[in-house]
């Protein structure tokens, strides 16, 4: 094998997507993953690139907001070097308004969206009935509709990730030994063992199940309703999500927690009541104590790097946290909030 100037161990969405700018720079780069590409929880089905809402602001909602700015420039280029598809579309989102009190809430965040979102995106009420079969239910007859939200297949994003790399020269190998310098994604399992030599907990795995139902929505938004996430992809399914389990017996499987999620999705968005299930997913996504993403130097081994903790919003910071991790390893240049360091989850 060649030298490389950078090992990545972890084929995850954090992981792939460091590779992928450090290798866009120049950098010569090896990835290092036992299950391969997308193998953990990077390899889900939902994908839903949804903002945080648009009031106290903070740094964790700013690098969210330019990530998802970031999203079709960077899901465009690894798609025309893989030649497949992520399924990524920023095609907006649909939240029902349940009563006179949320109303106000959501006017209030339509005039601090136009701010903080610097126009380029919306946040505004609209009537269902403006929207049709695909409106949620909402007891008010109103919704919010934000056209920041994204969306993508994660296991294909995954895929397409893993080909564009591989087709310029980059090869991603269950085992290998460190070259370079070494950045660490290893999600839920590398928490653990932070946690291991640490204190205190620095982190934990929380258990997501999800469905993906046979139902061809196009390019409708994606919807939020009674806590869940239903994603319309790019294939003809539609994605509903997910449970948040901290205690779990076994990572990959799924039980009557699932069944509850598909009746809730079947209840607010009734069109889905008879789509035929076509899978059932369940795993693991890695979140810090701070509840931010883990960036920046590994705090238990020196000269390395870590990138870890994306839980629900991996994919939609991944655009940014490729940037700025690659500005650190390769030139560096440290652009990483403080919130998302190492220290704010000792």
């Amino acid at each position: 094998m060649a030298m490389v100037d950078l090992t990545v161990r972890g084929a995850g969405i954090f992981g792939l997507s460091i590779a992928w700018a450090c290798l866009r720079r120049g950098a010569s780069v090896r990835i290092i993953d036992p299950g391969g590409p997308g193998a953990g929880a990077s390899g889900g089905i939902v994908g839903a690139l949804a903002p945080h809402v648009p009031e106290n602001w903070n740094e964790k909602k700013a690098f969210q907001f330019e990530s998802l700015m970031m999203a079709e420039e960077f899901w465009g280029g690894v798609d025309a070097a893989s030649g497949l598809s992520s399924g990524y579309a920023r095609l907006g989102r649909l939240q029902p308004i349940a009563d006179e009190a949320a109303l106000a809430m959501a006017q209030a965040r339509a005039a601090s969206a136009a701010s903080l979102w610097k126009g380029q995106a919306i946040w505004r009420v609209i009537s269902a009935e403006q929207v049709g079969a695909w409106a949620p239910q909402s007891p008010t007859g109103l919704l919010i509709e934000d056209s920041l939200s994204g969306r993508l297949h994660p296991r294909k994003a995954c895929a397409s990730l893993a080909a564009a790399l591989t087709a310029r020269g980059v090869e991603i190998r269950p085992m290998a030994e460190d070259e370079g310098r070494i950045v660490h994604a290893t999600g839920w399992q590398g928490l653990l063992e932070l946690n291991d030599a640490s204190r205190r907990p620095m982190g934990n795995g929380v258990k997501g199940q999800a469905a993906l139902f046979d139902y061809d929505a196009g390019d409708c938004p994606q919807l939020f309703a009674d806590a869940l996430h239903i994603v319309p992809h790019a294939d003809g399914t539609v994605a509903v999500g997910s449970t948040s389990e901290r205690d779990f017996a076994s990572p990959d499987s799924t039980d009557g927690a699932l069944d509850d999620v598909i009746f809730r999705a079947q209840q607010a968005f009734p069109v889905l009541r008879d789509a035929p299930i076509l899978e059932r997913w369940a795993g693991v996504r890695p979140r810090s104590r701070s509840r931010a993403p883990m960036l920046g130097q590994h705090p238990q081994r020196a000269g390395e790097f870590i990138a870890n903790g994306g839980f629900k919003i991996g994919f939609g910071m991944a655009p940014k946290v490729a940037q700025v991790m690659a500005d650190l390893i390769l030139e560096g240049r440290d652009a990483i909030p403080e919130g998302f360091r190492p220290e704010a989850s000792l």
